[in-house]
């Protein structure tokens, strides 16, 4: 728990009155210890705090040209490939990690950091006495900080297993604290937290990057989804639970898909549409999404990057699995063959199909500096979401999760399904669900809470145990947690034993 000891002190580098604000290039409000807290700017910036570790979902991988946190829930898929070696990929396409491989450690570490940051922020807020400074502003700033907190244990208990579980601000730093179980982080933490802001007043959707109502019911829908399946099996209340969040997201919050895919690639739509909890990135203010520059082809001289990494893009397999005619595999859509050579001397014709959800046009040809947002969640996943949960929860398709997923299909220029046994509606929602949201960090986690993987060659459902990818690594119960880092557990061995495998 090394990282642990900065809880107190990371992140207070804070941002003004929205989280446009915190990605200004010239903040006016870091709070010091000799800042004055009784202001509602204080308490603004200090529930801002806790946004800054969502840039840790795509941090940078020290030590490792072109890795990035991002990276290793697409590695560990065996549907992606990579065009660089120093992103350790060898060691997640073969299988042969250790608690001492890239990413493990970052992702931990940032998810910790971002927990300290809305530790303080809930602590804080409440007791803050300034004047405008309302009880319902105060708790909806608490909201958007426990809702963060929820999410960041939410990816470390679906990576880690048990835990520490961390609830309050550190007084000293004797922090060798032990694992907690995993459920018991659920049933303490991110539920009580998530049901706490789905209680508040804050509004259904925020254009500015701020936690909404609409944010607070996805990821609800997402938690309860998980727990209901593996490995908590909480059961088909939990179905019914997800659900309802995800309804409640589709028919309050004023979202809408976007007619065209290439929509999302345009950073005037960032916070807007489709889109409902975004990482927020500012080129204008330094502050520059990554992913662009990792997913253009190695070395294709088609961007004024000076590093085109080409760290990861889809297998042919995983490509190839989508249906004929399918526009997402259409060129410029989801994925791209080719593209015009920087200088204008005519095109490139690459070796594999790359990712074009990132490309971003003023960056490639202009500045180098992408100005787009990462999603966490939108509303195609939502209508996943709900088209799974209320299958499982009422023992086939309802009507609803039937047009969900044809809209989504539609989109897609796809025939609509009809109506399908409870099993082959399920396996279509699977399907759709690596298809729609492909590379966006969710085919892991799937994987995980169904112990299903979709063959791309065979096109039938593997368990997950025993599961034999393209790289010829075969899936084992070691694959179900990563190891906890070996720099936290060299510090702490409380942390130990590792989980299995490790």
């Amino acid at each position: 728990m090394q990282r642990l000891k900065i809880i107190l002190f990371s992140s207070l580098v804070l941002l003004g009155a929205s989280c446009k604000k915190f990605l200004e290039e010239h903040p006016t409000s870091f709070l010091q210890p000799t800042s004055d807290f009784g202001t509602v700017k204080a308490a603004r910036a200090m529930a801002n705090a806790a946004y800054a570790q969502m840039q840790g979902l795509l941090a940078g991988q020290p030590s490792s040209y072109g890795g990035n946190t991002w990276n290793l829930m697409e590695f560990m898929t065996g549907k992606s490939n990579s065009d660089l070696g120093q992103t350790g990929f060898v060691n997640y396409q073969t299988l042969s990690y250790n608690s001492t491989s890239f990413y493990f450690d970052t992702w931990w570490q940032r998810m910790y950091l971002g927990i300290g940051d809305a530790n303080l922020a809930i602590q804080t807020i409440p007791t803050i006495n300034a004047a405008g400074l309302t009880d319902s502003a105060k708790t909806n700033m608490v909201a958007e900080a426990r809702t963060l907190r929820a999410l960041y244990y939410f990816f470390l208990v679906r990576m880690y297993g048990a835990v520490p579980m961390v609830t309050k601000v550190p007084t000293n730093l004797d922090l060798k604290l032990k694992r907690t179980d995993a459920k018991v982080i659920y049933d303490s933490i991110i539920i009580p937290d998530l049901q706490f802001a789905a209680s508040s007043s804050l509004p259904w959707q925020d254009n500015t990057g701020l936690v909404s109502k609409g944010a607070v019911n996805a990821i609800l829908a997402d938690v309860y989804l998980t727990y209901a399946g593996q490995p908590i099996n909480g059961g088909a209340n939990y179905y019914s639970l997800s659900a309802a969040a995800s309804k409640a997201v589709i028919d309050n919050g004023g979202y809408s898909l976007f007619p065209n895919y290439t929509d999302m690639n345009q950073p005037a739509n960032k916070n807007k549409g489709e889109f409902i909890l975004q990482v927020q990135y500012s080129a204008a203010a330094n502050s520059s999404n990554p992913l662009t520059a990792l997913t253009i082809p190695n070395y294709s001289k088609v961007s004024v990057y000076s590093d085109e990494y080409g760290s990861v893009f889809p297998t042919d397999q995983f490509f190839n699995s989508y249906p004929a005619g399918d526009k997402r595999v259409a060129e410029r859509q989801f994925y791209y063959s080719s593209y015009p050579k920087i200088d204008n001397s005519g095109a490139v014709v690459f070796p594999h199909h790359y990712i074009y959800k990132w490309f971003d046009s003023v960056a490639v040809r202009s500045t180098a500096k992408s100005d787009l947002n990462y999603t966490v969640y939108r509303l195609a996943d939502v209508y996943l979401m709900y088209a799974e949960a209320s299958n499982r929860a009422e023992g086939g398709p309802n009507a609803d999760a039937i047009k969900y997923v044809n809209a989504i299909r539609a989109r897609a220029n796809l025939a609509p399904i009809g109506v399908l046994s409870q099993t082959d509606f399920e396996h279509e929602v699977w399907l759709e669900r690596y298809w729609e949201l492909a590379f966006e960090n969710k085919m892991w986690f799937d994987m995980l809470r169904t112990r299903k993987v979709h063959n791309d060659v065979t096109g039938n459902w593997d368990d997950f145990v025993g599961h034999k990818t393209v790289w010829g690594a075969t899936f084992t119960t070691n694959q179900l947690l990563f190891p906890v880092p070996k720099q936290e557990t060299d510090v702490n061995p409380n942390l130990l034993p590792n989980n299995p495998g490790f």
